[in-house]
């Protein structure tokens, strides 16, 4: 298997993904993001359209939602790219595809899981002509989480204790609009990459009556394993669909099933509302990396880091490889099962847009 898709940095894995869709012949439109990059790169929303513009079907893989974990989404586009096989079952009269390559470019780059504004996109996808949800039990959290430490570690335990858990992990991250410089933060506006992919759908999502789309996540669960988490309407029907395209190993956060809590402001409540015309068939597949307690003491330590822009240099180096590893390990063998288990995923997702619309 060939691992080269996976990429050192932001710079690189985009090159590798317009290098594989020039050599497909297949254009690319980049939504040049408006600051630079880590190592003044260019930064993009870039994407490439497969197949013709008034298919019925329409399959989108996206990457990078959540920046830092880019590196595994990036190289399963990058990697189906290059498969000419796969390429070649794509082309079909009433299909198209659609790669989506790093919906938070900045945070891909500068290694961070949230964007330019500290806000997590994966939250920001709520109506902002409405109120904002509150958080209060994230709120009496927060200054423990923004305080790393042995009695800050204790605090959340016993939390975790008293609520159990899954609470504790709900109360953290289905996202906040109270606290700019802390966790999971919502935003107060749409952020620029809400906006510019809202555009995208609008000008290559419209024309379709059914999609499915993967979105490539890494952080949460066992090591290695990609999670089929359900994402779409909450109706029987729907997530019986999800199931009988992906198996019934497929989670669903509002079963209390998943590894991922139910969250706020999440991107497939955005692309119904952008793509009403369509029938909805989403998953968000979460590769699991480290335990979860490593996890987010490593988002702790990034998000303390964010607010003491003066830390010195080595400090600053030595939290921002934790976090790098913390949604992208570098063992050949996690590497390999994401393959293997993406390849599986986006084959049934094609079988799935085969069978009749109903």
């Amino acid at each position: 298997m060939d691992l080269t898709c996976f990429s050192r940095d932001y710079a690189e894995a985009r090159e590798k993904f317009l290098e594989i869709c020039h050599q497909r012949r297949l254009t690319v439109e980049s939504h040049n993001h408006p600051m630079q990059g880590r190592d003044n790169e260019q930064l993009a929303l870039d994407l490439a359209f497969s197949g013709p513009r008034d298919a019925a079907n329409l399959l989108v893989i996206s990457s990078g939602c959540h920046g830092v974990e880019g590196f595994c989404g990036s190289a399963i586009q990058i990697d189906r790219l290059r498969d000419g096989d796969w390429n070649e079952r794509c082309r079909r009269d009433n299909l198209a595809v659609l790669y989506l390559h790093a919906l938070n470019p900045y945070g891909f780059s500068w290694l961070r899981r949230v964007n330019e504004d500290n806000v997590d996109l994966n939250r920001n996808f709520v109506d902002f002509g409405q109120p904002l949800a509150d958080n209060p039990d994230y709120r009496a959290l927060a200054p423990w989480l923004m305080r790393p430490g042995l009695l800050s570690d204790l605090r959340l335990v016993g939390y975790a204790l008293r609520h159990g858990r899954k609470s504790l992990q709900a109360a953290i991250s289905r996202g906040q609009h109270s606290d700019p410089h802390g966790l999971f933060f919502a935003g107060a506006r749409p952020t620029w990459s809400n906006l510019t992919l809202r555009r995208v759908l609008r000008e290559h999502a419209r024309q379709c009556r059914r999609i499915a789309w993967i979105d490539v996540h890494t952080g949460l669960g066992p090591q290695g394993v990609g999670e089929r988490i359900y994402k779409g309407r909450q109706r029987a029907e729907d997530i019986a669909r999800a199931r009988h395209w992906w198996g019934e190993q497929v989670t669903n956060s509002a079963e209390g099933n998943s590894v991922s809590a139910r969250l706020n402001g999440t991107l497939d409540q955005m692309v119904m509302s952008e793509c009403a015309q369509a029938q909805y068939n989403g998953l968000t597949l979460e590769y699991g990396t480290l335990p979860g307690r490593k996890v987010l003491s490593a988002l702790r330590a990034e998000q303390w880091l964010q607010n003491h822009p003066n830390t010195a240099p080595a400090v600053h180096q030595r939290i921002k490889e934790r976090l790098r590893g913390a949604f992208y390990p570098q063992r050949d063998g996690w590497k390999r099962e994401v393959l293997d288990q993406a390849r599986e995923v986006l084959d049934q997702a094609l079988a799935g847009l085969a069978s009749p619309l109903g």
